[in-house]
Protein backbone atom coordinates (compact mmCIF):
# COMPACT_ATOMS: atom_id res chain seq x y z
CA UNK A 1 0.00 0.00 0.00
CA UNK A 2 1.55 3.48 -1.23
CA UNK A 3 0.55 6.88 -0.81
CA UNK A 4 1.62 8.78 -3.79
CA UNK A 5 2.45 13.21 -2.89
CA UNK A 6 3.05 16.38 -5.26
CA UNK A 7 4.77 19.61 -4.86
CA UNK A 8 3.89 21.88 -7.25
CA UNK A 9 6.80 24.51 -6.85
CA UNK A 10 7.52 27.56 -9.17
CA UNK A 11 10.92 26.30 -10.06
CA UNK A 12 9.97 22.55 -10.34
CA UNK A 13 7.15 20.11 -9.42
CA UNK A 14 7.96 16.73 -7.33
CA UNK A 15 6.52 13.54 -6.89
CA UNK A 16 7.26 10.74 -4.40
CA UNK A 17 5.78 7.47 -3.76
CA UNK A 18 6.23 6.16 -0.03
CA UNK A 19 5.42 3.25 1.64
CA UNK A 20 2.10 4.03 3.88
CA UNK A 21 3.09 1.21 6.40
CA UNK A 22 7.03 2.23 7.05
CA UNK A 23 6.60 5.86 5.84
CA UNK A 24 10.11 5.14 4.09
CA UNK A 25 10.29 7.00 0.55
CA UNK A 26 10.93 4.42 -2.62
CA UNK A 27 11.23 7.19 -5.37
CA UNK A 28 10.90 10.65 -5.85
CA UNK A 29 11.67 12.82 -9.29
CA UNK A 30 11.37 16.17 -10.34
CA UNK A 31 10.67 18.14 -13.76
CA UNK A 32 12.18 20.12 -15.66
CA UNK A 33 15.80 19.59 -14.77
CA UNK A 34 16.50 23.32 -15.01
CA UNK A 35 14.29 25.70 -13.64
CA UNK A 36 10.61 26.36 -14.78
CA UNK A 37 9.80 29.81 -17.11
CA UNK A 38 8.65 32.12 -15.14
CA UNK A 39 7.53 35.34 -17.22
CA UNK A 40 7.87 38.70 -16.34
CA UNK A 41 5.71 41.01 -19.37
CA UNK A 42 6.80 43.92 -17.46
CA UNK A 43 8.82 44.67 -14.37
CA UNK A 44 7.54 43.17 -11.18
CA UNK A 45 5.08 41.11 -12.94
CA UNK A 46 5.78 36.85 -12.52
CA UNK A 47 3.22 34.74 -14.64
CA UNK A 48 3.78 31.35 -15.34
CA UNK A 49 1.25 29.07 -17.43
CA UNK A 50 -0.36 26.38 -15.69
CA UNK A 51 -0.78 23.90 -18.71
CA UNK A 52 2.92 23.74 -17.57
CA UNK A 53 2.54 22.60 -14.03
CA UNK A 54 0.37 20.15 -15.34
CA UNK A 55 2.89 18.42 -18.14
CA UNK A 56 5.64 18.15 -15.79
CA UNK A 57 3.11 16.77 -12.73
CA UNK A 58 2.47 13.96 -15.67
CA UNK A 59 6.27 13.67 -16.16
CA UNK A 60 7.24 13.63 -12.52
CA UNK A 61 4.24 10.69 -11.50
CA UNK A 62 5.29 8.60 -14.49
CA UNK A 63 8.86 8.37 -13.62
CA UNK A 64 8.31 8.17 -9.68
CA UNK A 65 5.81 5.38 -10.26
CA UNK A 66 8.52 4.04 -13.21
CA UNK A 67 11.28 3.71 -10.95
CA UNK A 68 9.53 3.10 -7.33
CA UNK A 69 8.66 -0.71 -9.45
CA UNK A 70 5.05 -0.97 -7.77
CA UNK A 71 1.41 -1.29 -8.84
CA UNK A 72 -0.28 2.15 -9.59
CA UNK A 73 -3.29 0.30 -8.16
CA UNK A 74 -1.95 -0.12 -5.11
CA UNK A 75 -1.42 3.80 -4.39
CA UNK A 76 -4.31 4.10 -1.72
CA UNK A 77 -4.01 8.35 -1.67
CA UNK A 78 -2.75 11.62 -3.00
CA UNK A 79 -1.89 14.67 -1.65
CA UNK A 80 -1.05 17.89 -3.10
CA UNK A 81 1.43 20.72 -2.08
CA UNK A 82 1.46 23.93 -4.29
CA UNK A 83 3.04 27.23 -4.10
CA UNK A 84 1.24 29.69 -2.39
CA UNK A 85 -0.94 32.80 -3.34
CA UNK A 86 -1.23 32.27 -6.83
CA UNK A 87 -3.81 33.45 -8.83
CA UNK A 88 -5.52 30.87 -11.68
CA UNK A 89 -8.77 31.32 -13.57
CA UNK A 90 -10.60 29.09 -15.49
CA UNK A 91 -13.82 29.42 -17.62
CA UNK A 92 -17.14 27.22 -17.46
CA UNK A 93 -14.81 24.61 -19.92
CA UNK A 94 -12.07 23.94 -17.17
CA UNK A 95 -9.71 26.40 -19.34
CA UNK A 96 -7.08 27.92 -18.45
CA UNK A 97 -7.89 31.69 -19.62
CA UNK A 98 -4.57 33.65 -18.91
CA UNK A 99 -1.28 33.10 -17.28
CA UNK A 100 -1.34 32.78 -13.48
CA UNK A 101 0.27 35.27 -11.36
CA UNK A 102 2.22 33.57 -8.60
CA UNK A 103 3.49 34.64 -5.47
CA UNK A 104 6.40 36.34 -6.25
CA UNK A 105 4.18 39.01 -8.81
CA UNK A 106 4.04 42.54 -6.26
CA UNK A 107 1.76 44.04 -9.26
CA UNK A 108 -1.23 44.32 -6.59
CA UNK A 109 0.64 45.89 -4.07
CA UNK A 110 -1.01 49.75 -4.13
CA UNK A 111 -4.22 47.65 -4.64
CA UNK A 112 -3.44 46.15 -1.42
CA UNK A 113 -2.48 49.05 0.48
CA UNK A 114 -5.68 50.96 -0.72
CA UNK A 115 -8.06 48.03 -0.01
CA UNK A 116 -6.32 47.97 3.89
CA UNK A 117 -6.91 51.50 4.13
CA UNK A 118 -10.96 51.31 2.23
CA UNK A 119 -11.70 48.48 4.14
CA UNK A 120 -10.33 49.62 7.27
CA UNK A 121 -7.13 48.48 9.01
CA UNK A 122 -9.29 47.66 12.42
CA UNK A 123 -11.71 45.13 10.27
CA UNK A 124 -8.69 43.83 8.32
CA UNK A 125 -6.52 42.85 11.14
CA UNK A 126 -9.14 41.40 13.60
CA UNK A 127 -10.84 39.73 10.68
CA UNK A 128 -8.31 38.47 8.11
CA UNK A 129 -5.31 39.03 10.33
CA UNK A 130 -3.64 40.70 7.59
CA UNK A 131 -3.62 43.92 5.42
CA UNK A 132 -4.99 42.27 1.80
CA UNK A 133 -1.58 43.14 0.95
CA UNK A 134 -0.44 41.93 -2.40
CA UNK A 135 -2.13 38.05 -2.31
CA UNK A 136 -4.52 36.37 -4.44
CA UNK A 137 -8.05 38.50 -3.76
CA UNK A 138 -5.43 41.70 -4.43
CA UNK A 139 -4.06 40.09 -8.11
CA UNK A 140 -7.57 39.11 -8.82
CA UNK A 141 -8.79 43.12 -9.04
CA UNK A 142 -6.41 44.02 -10.62
CA UNK A 143 -7.21 41.68 -13.48
CA UNK A 144 -10.55 43.03 -12.65
CA UNK A 145 -9.56 46.34 -13.25
CA UNK A 146 -6.74 45.95 -16.02
CA UNK A 147 -8.68 42.83 -18.20
CA UNK A 148 -12.74 43.30 -17.50
CA UNK A 149 -12.76 40.84 -20.70
CA UNK A 150 -10.68 38.49 -19.29
CA UNK A 151 -12.29 39.01 -15.60
CA UNK A 152 -16.01 37.99 -17.77
CA UNK A 153 -14.98 34.78 -18.66
CA UNK A 154 -13.85 33.62 -14.85
CA UNK A 155 -16.19 30.36 -13.85
CA UNK A 156 -13.82 30.11 -10.98
CA UNK A 157 -10.27 31.11 -9.45
CA UNK A 158 -8.06 28.69 -8.06
CA UNK A 159 -4.66 28.38 -6.32
CA UNK A 160 -2.03 26.23 -8.17
CA UNK A 161 -2.92 23.10 -6.28
CA UNK A 162 -6.68 23.27 -6.71
CA UNK A 163 -5.83 23.64 -10.54
CA UNK A 164 -3.60 20.36 -9.94
CA UNK A 165 -6.57 18.90 -8.44
CA UNK A 166 -9.31 20.04 -10.80
CA UNK A 167 -7.24 18.73 -13.45
CA UNK A 168 -6.87 15.31 -11.52
CA UNK A 169 -10.22 14.86 -10.53
CA UNK A 170 -12.59 17.59 -12.61
CA UNK A 171 -13.82 18.81 -9.42
CA UNK A 172 -13.08 22.20 -8.27
CA UNK A 173 -12.89 22.67 -4.88
CA UNK A 174 -10.58 24.44 -2.50
CA UNK A 175 -9.63 24.73 1.25
CA UNK A 176 -10.31 27.30 4.40
CA UNK A 177 -6.72 27.63 5.09
CA UNK A 178 -6.44 28.01 0.94
CA UNK A 179 -8.66 31.18 0.88
CA UNK A 180 -7.18 32.25 3.97
CA UNK A 181 -3.69 32.91 2.33
CA UNK A 182 -5.85 34.87 -0.09
CA UNK A 183 -6.80 37.03 1.91
CA UNK A 184 -10.57 35.38 1.41
CA UNK A 185 -11.09 34.00 4.76
CA UNK A 186 -12.75 35.80 7.92
CA UNK A 187 -11.64 33.97 10.92
CA UNK A 188 -14.13 35.79 13.46
CA UNK A 189 -17.06 34.04 11.40
CA UNK A 190 -15.29 31.33 10.00
CA UNK A 191 -16.52 31.83 6.59
CA UNK A 192 -15.44 33.10 3.21
CA UNK A 193 -14.68 36.94 3.58
CA UNK A 194 -18.12 38.39 2.02
CA UNK A 195 -17.10 41.84 2.85
CA UNK A 196 -13.90 41.51 0.79
CA UNK A 197 -15.82 40.30 -2.01
CA UNK A 198 -18.21 43.30 -1.48
CA UNK A 199 -15.35 46.03 -1.46
CA UNK A 200 -13.79 44.29 -4.06
CA UNK A 201 -16.80 43.71 -6.66
CA UNK A 202 -16.16 40.12 -7.11
CA UNK A 203 -19.23 37.40 -7.31
CA UNK A 204 -19.40 35.33 -4.48
CA UNK A 205 -20.17 32.33 -7.47
CA UNK A 206 -16.10 32.79 -8.34
CA UNK A 207 -15.35 30.71 -5.09
CA UNK A 208 -15.04 27.29 -5.44
CA UNK A 209 -16.72 24.79 -3.12
CA UNK A 210 -15.45 24.19 0.57
CA UNK A 211 -13.71 20.74 1.49
CA UNK A 212 -10.98 20.41 4.11
CA UNK A 213 -7.48 20.16 4.12
CA UNK A 214 -7.64 16.05 5.42
CA UNK A 215 -10.85 14.78 3.30
CA UNK A 216 -11.45 12.94 0.21
CA UNK A 217 -11.75 15.36 -1.91
CA UNK A 218 -12.20 13.97 -5.55
CA UNK A 219 -10.97 10.90 -7.28
CA UNK A 220 -8.82 10.21 -10.73
CA UNK A 221 -10.55 10.70 -13.77
CA UNK A 222 -11.29 8.40 -16.54
CA UNK A 223 -9.45 11.70 -18.83
CA UNK A 224 -7.21 12.14 -16.30
CA UNK A 225 -6.24 8.08 -16.12
CA UNK A 226 -5.72 7.94 -19.67
CA UNK A 227 -2.73 10.73 -19.23
CA UNK A 228 -0.77 9.12 -16.40
CA UNK A 229 0.13 5.55 -15.22
CA UNK A 230 -2.35 5.76 -12.62
CA UNK A 231 -6.05 3.92 -12.35
CA UNK A 232 -9.00 6.06 -12.29
CA UNK A 233 -10.80 6.14 -8.76
CA UNK A 234 -8.03 6.98 -6.29
CA UNK A 235 -8.85 9.82 -4.30
CA UNK A 236 -6.78 13.13 -3.59
CA UNK A 237 -7.16 13.71 0.24
CA UNK A 238 -5.28 16.17 1.15
CA UNK A 239 -4.24 19.61 -0.20
CA UNK A 240 -2.06 22.86 1.69
CA UNK A 241 0.02 25.35 0.73
CA UNK A 242 3.81 24.78 0.38
CA UNK A 243 4.66 26.72 3.60
CA UNK A 244 1.93 24.98 5.74
CA UNK A 245 2.67 21.60 4.26
CA UNK A 246 6.83 21.54 5.29
CA UNK A 247 5.40 22.54 8.67
CA UNK A 248 3.17 19.00 8.52
CA UNK A 249 6.17 17.33 6.52
CA UNK A 250 8.24 18.35 9.64
CA UNK A 251 5.79 17.32 12.45
CA UNK A 252 5.17 20.96 13.27
CA UNK A 253 1.92 21.07 14.54
CA UNK A 254 1.92 22.39 17.80
CA UNK A 255 1.82 25.89 19.70
CA UNK A 256 5.26 26.89 19.72
CA UNK A 257 7.17 25.01 16.96
CA UNK A 258 8.69 26.33 14.26
CA UNK A 259 9.33 25.34 10.37
CA UNK A 260 11.66 26.79 8.38
CA UNK A 261 12.81 26.23 4.89
CA UNK A 262 15.88 28.53 3.03
CA UNK A 263 15.27 27.75 -1.11
CA UNK A 264 14.63 30.66 -3.79
CA UNK A 265 12.88 32.58 -1.07
CA UNK A 266 13.26 32.05 2.80
CA UNK A 267 10.31 31.20 5.30
CA UNK A 268 9.91 31.09 8.76
CA UNK A 269 6.66 29.57 9.67
CA UNK A 270 5.38 28.91 13.90
CA UNK A 271 2.19 27.75 14.73
CA UNK A 272 0.10 29.43 17.53
CA UNK A 273 -3.29 28.74 18.89
CA UNK A 274 -3.55 32.45 19.82
CA UNK A 275 -5.61 34.76 17.18
CA UNK A 276 -2.96 37.59 17.45
CA UNK A 277 -1.65 39.86 14.36
CA UNK A 278 1.77 42.05 13.56
CA UNK A 279 -0.13 45.83 13.61
CA UNK A 280 1.72 46.19 10.71
CA UNK A 281 0.97 43.05 8.71
CA UNK A 282 5.05 42.71 7.92
CA UNK A 283 4.08 39.07 9.16
CA UNK A 284 0.85 37.25 8.20
CA UNK A 285 -1.35 34.41 9.80
CA UNK A 286 -3.25 31.61 7.84
CA UNK A 287 -5.19 28.96 8.65
CA UNK A 288 -2.63 26.24 9.35
CA UNK A 289 -3.51 21.97 8.14
CA UNK A 290 -5.31 21.42 11.66
CA UNK A 291 -7.08 24.80 11.69
CA UNK A 292 -10.70 23.67 12.34
CA UNK A 293 -13.74 26.26 13.73
CA UNK A 294 -13.31 24.36 16.80
CA UNK A 295 -9.44 24.04 17.33
CA UNK A 296 -7.81 26.91 16.45
CA UNK A 297 -4.10 26.24 15.15
CA UNK A 298 -2.82 29.34 12.92
CA UNK A 299 0.55 29.43 10.98
CA UNK A 300 2.35 32.79 11.72
CA UNK A 301 4.66 32.84 8.69
CA UNK A 302 7.73 35.49 7.70
CA UNK A 303 8.93 35.50 4.17
CA UNK A 304 12.07 36.88 3.16
CA UNK A 305 12.23 37.04 -0.44
CA UNK A 306 16.12 36.99 -1.14
CA UNK A 307 17.23 33.86 0.22
CA UNK A 308 18.76 30.87 -1.72
CA UNK A 309 18.39 33.28 -4.71
CA UNK A 310 21.05 35.50 -3.52
CA UNK A 311 23.43 32.28 -2.72
CA UNK A 312 23.13 31.09 -6.63
CA UNK A 313 23.46 35.02 -7.79
CA UNK A 314 26.60 34.57 -5.31
CA UNK A 315 27.42 31.11 -7.32
CA UNK A 316 27.01 32.57 -10.74
CA UNK A 317 28.50 36.10 -10.56
CA UNK A 318 30.94 36.23 -7.63
CA UNK A 319 32.43 32.31 -6.99
CA UNK A 320 33.55 31.28 -10.51
CA UNK A 321 33.95 27.97 -11.01
CA UNK A 322 32.91 27.35 -7.02
CA UNK A 323 30.22 24.40 -6.28
CA UNK A 324 28.08 24.91 -3.39
CA UNK A 325 30.45 22.82 -0.82
CA UNK A 326 33.42 24.84 -2.46
CA UNK A 327 31.45 27.85 -1.32
CA UNK A 328 30.85 26.89 2.03
CA UNK A 329 33.92 26.16 2.59
CA UNK A 330 35.18 29.30 1.03
CA UNK A 331 33.05 31.19 3.34
CA UNK A 332 33.84 28.85 6.87
CA UNK A 333 37.10 30.83 6.90
CA UNK A 334 36.46 34.24 7.12
CA UNK A 335 35.88 35.40 10.50
CA UNK A 336 31.95 36.15 12.35
CA UNK A 337 31.14 38.94 10.94
CA UNK A 338 32.78 39.03 7.43
CA UNK A 339 35.49 41.75 8.64
CA UNK A 340 32.75 44.17 8.70
CA UNK A 341 31.36 43.68 5.04
CA UNK A 342 27.52 43.83 5.27
CA UNK A 343 24.66 42.49 2.99
CA UNK A 344 21.08 43.52 3.07
CA UNK A 345 20.02 40.40 0.87
CA UNK A 346 16.78 42.28 -0.15
CA UNK A 347 16.54 42.83 -3.92
CA UNK A 348 14.19 40.03 -5.17
CA UNK A 349 10.99 42.29 -4.80
CA UNK A 350 9.14 44.06 -2.14
CA UNK A 351 9.68 42.45 1.05
CA UNK A 352 6.71 42.42 3.21
CA UNK A 353 8.92 42.08 6.20
CA UNK A 354 9.82 45.83 5.65
CA UNK A 355 6.57 47.46 4.94
CA UNK A 356 6.88 46.40 1.19
CA UNK A 357 10.13 48.54 0.74
CA UNK A 358 12.12 47.52 -2.32
CA UNK A 359 15.32 49.25 -2.75
CA UNK A 360 17.00 46.00 -3.53
CA UNK A 361 19.83 44.41 -2.39
CA UNK A 362 23.03 46.28 -0.90
CA UNK A 363 26.63 45.85 -0.12
CA UNK A 364 28.19 48.07 2.43
CA UNK A 365 31.47 48.84 3.90
CA UNK A 366 33.26 47.29 1.13
CA UNK A 367 36.70 47.56 1.45
CA UNK A 368 39.38 46.46 -1.06
CA UNK A 369 42.21 46.08 0.87
CA UNK A 370 40.44 44.09 3.14
CA UNK A 371 37.56 41.99 2.07
CA UNK A 372 38.27 38.96 -0.62
CA UNK A 373 35.33 36.25 -2.65
CA UNK A 374 35.38 34.54 0.35
CA UNK A 375 34.23 37.79 2.82
CA UNK A 376 31.13 38.19 -0.11
CA UNK A 377 30.20 34.85 0.14
CA UNK A 378 29.88 34.79 3.79
CA UNK A 379 28.84 37.73 3.90
CA UNK A 380 25.40 36.89 2.35
CA UNK A 381 25.32 34.08 4.18
CA UNK A 382 25.12 35.45 7.18
CA UNK A 383 22.72 38.58 5.90
CA UNK A 384 20.04 35.78 4.65
CA UNK A 385 20.11 34.51 8.46
CA UNK A 386 20.40 37.83 10.26
CA UNK A 387 17.23 38.92 7.97
CA UNK A 388 15.79 35.82 9.61
CA UNK A 389 16.72 37.11 13.36
CA UNK A 390 15.15 40.35 12.10
CA UNK A 391 11.98 38.83 11.08
CA UNK A 392 11.36 36.47 13.85
CA UNK A 393 11.87 39.07 16.52
CA UNK A 394 9.20 40.61 14.70
CA UNK A 395 7.58 37.26 15.45
CA UNK A 396 8.11 37.39 19.01
CA UNK A 397 5.50 39.88 19.21
CA UNK A 398 2.67 37.73 18.46
CA UNK A 399 3.55 34.68 20.86
CA UNK A 400 5.98 33.38 18.40
CA UNK A 401 9.07 32.05 20.45
CA UNK A 402 11.15 29.87 18.81
CA UNK A 403 13.32 26.71 20.57
CA UNK A 404 13.49 24.80 18.22
CA UNK A 405 13.71 25.59 14.37
CA UNK A 406 13.16 22.16 11.95
CA UNK A 407 14.13 21.93 8.67
CA UNK A 408 14.78 19.45 5.82
CA UNK A 409 18.09 18.88 5.00
CA UNK A 410 18.42 20.49 1.56
CA UNK A 411 18.91 23.82 -0.05
CA UNK A 412 20.99 27.06 2.79
CA UNK A 413 20.78 24.18 5.56
CA UNK A 414 23.49 22.54 4.05
CA UNK A 415 25.67 25.21 4.58
CA UNK A 416 27.80 24.92 8.18
CA UNK A 417 27.91 28.97 7.94
CA UNK A 418 24.31 29.62 7.23
CA UNK A 419 23.41 26.87 10.11
CA UNK A 420 25.33 28.28 12.52
CA UNK A 421 24.75 31.74 12.24
CA UNK A 422 20.96 31.04 12.78
CA UNK A 423 21.32 28.80 15.26
CA UNK A 424 23.84 31.50 17.57
CA UNK A 425 21.90 34.78 16.54
CA UNK A 426 18.50 32.91 17.41
CA UNK A 427 19.70 31.16 20.27
CA UNK A 428 17.15 28.03 18.74
CA UNK A 429 18.29 24.57 18.06
CA UNK A 430 18.34 23.76 14.14
CA UNK A 431 17.05 20.09 13.83
CA UNK A 432 17.17 18.88 9.84
CA UNK A 433 15.16 15.70 9.10
CA UNK A 434 14.95 13.46 6.23
CA UNK A 435 11.89 14.85 4.02
CA UNK A 436 10.85 17.50 1.97
CA UNK A 437 7.24 18.97 0.55
CA UNK A 438 6.40 16.30 -1.59
CA UNK A 439 6.61 13.36 1.11
CA UNK A 440 4.90 15.32 3.21
CA UNK A 441 2.13 15.47 1.16
CA UNK A 442 2.28 11.76 0.51
CA UNK A 443 2.08 11.16 4.47
CA UNK A 444 -1.06 13.69 4.92
CA UNK A 445 -2.74 11.83 2.36
CA UNK A 446 -2.37 8.80 4.25
CA UNK A 447 -4.57 11.15 6.95
CA UNK A 448 -6.80 12.44 4.79
CA UNK A 449 -7.53 8.65 3.30
CA UNK A 450 -8.10 7.89 7.01
CA UNK A 451 -5.22 5.27 6.36
CA UNK A 452 -3.21 6.96 9.35
CA UNK A 453 -5.82 7.58 12.34
CA UNK A 454 -3.76 9.86 13.86
CA UNK A 455 -0.98 12.62 12.97
CA UNK A 456 1.47 10.58 15.21
CA UNK A 457 1.14 7.42 12.76
CA UNK A 458 2.03 9.43 10.10
CA UNK A 459 5.78 10.19 10.99
CA UNK A 460 7.04 7.07 10.63
CA UNK A 461 9.84 7.13 8.90
CA UNK A 462 11.01 10.88 9.91
CA UNK A 463 14.18 10.67 11.53
CA UNK A 464 16.35 13.88 12.16
CA UNK A 465 19.66 14.06 10.38
CA UNK A 466 21.76 16.61 11.63
CA UNK A 467 21.58 19.01 14.75
CA UNK A 468 23.19 22.50 15.37
CA UNK A 469 22.54 24.14 18.67
CA UNK A 470 24.05 27.89 19.65
CA UNK A 471 28.24 27.88 21.19
CA UNK A 472 27.65 30.01 24.03
CA UNK A 473 31.68 30.70 24.00
CA UNK A 474 30.53 32.64 20.47
CA UNK A 475 27.70 34.15 21.55
CA UNK A 476 29.12 37.83 22.11
CA UNK A 477 30.94 37.85 18.46
CA UNK A 478 27.73 36.75 16.79
CA UNK A 479 25.79 39.14 18.64
CA UNK A 480 28.03 41.78 17.44
CA UNK A 481 27.83 41.33 13.80
CA UNK A 482 23.66 41.03 14.07
CA UNK A 483 23.79 44.70 15.65
CA UNK A 484 26.47 45.73 12.78
CA UNK A 485 24.38 44.02 10.18
CA UNK A 486 21.38 46.18 12.34
CA UNK A 487 22.50 49.18 12.03
CA UNK A 488 23.25 48.67 8.21
CA UNK A 489 19.35 47.97 8.10
CA UNK A 490 18.54 50.86 9.90
CA UNK A 491 20.33 53.36 7.51
CA UNK A 492 18.67 51.09 4.39
CA UNK A 493 15.20 51.81 5.63
CA UNK A 494 15.36 55.48 6.85
CA UNK A 495 16.86 56.43 3.14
Amino acid sequence: MYLLGLDIGSSSIKATVISAETGIPLSSDFFPKEEMLISAPKPGFAEQDPEMWWKYTKLAVNETIKTADISPRDIKAIGISYQMHGLVMVNKNQEVIRPSIIWCDSRATGIGENAFAGVGKEKCLTHLLNSPGNFTASKLKWVKENQPEIYKKIHKIMLPGDYIAMKLTGKIKTTASGLSEGMLWDFKNSETAGFILDYFGFDPSLIPQLVPTFSEQGCISERASSEFNLPAGIPVTYRAGDQPNNAFSLNVLRPGEMAAVAGTSGVVYGVSDKVKYDPESRINTFAHVNHSGTDTSLGVLLCLNGTGILNSWSKFNIAGNLTYDQMNDKASGINIGSDGLVILPFGNGAERMLNNLNKGAQVRNLDFNIHSKAHFLRAAQEGIAFALRYGIDIMKNVGIQPEVIRAGYGNMFISPVFRDTLSNITGAVIELYNTDGSQGAARAAGVGAGIYKSFNEAFKGLAMVKATEPDPGLTEEYTAAYESWLKELKNYIKK
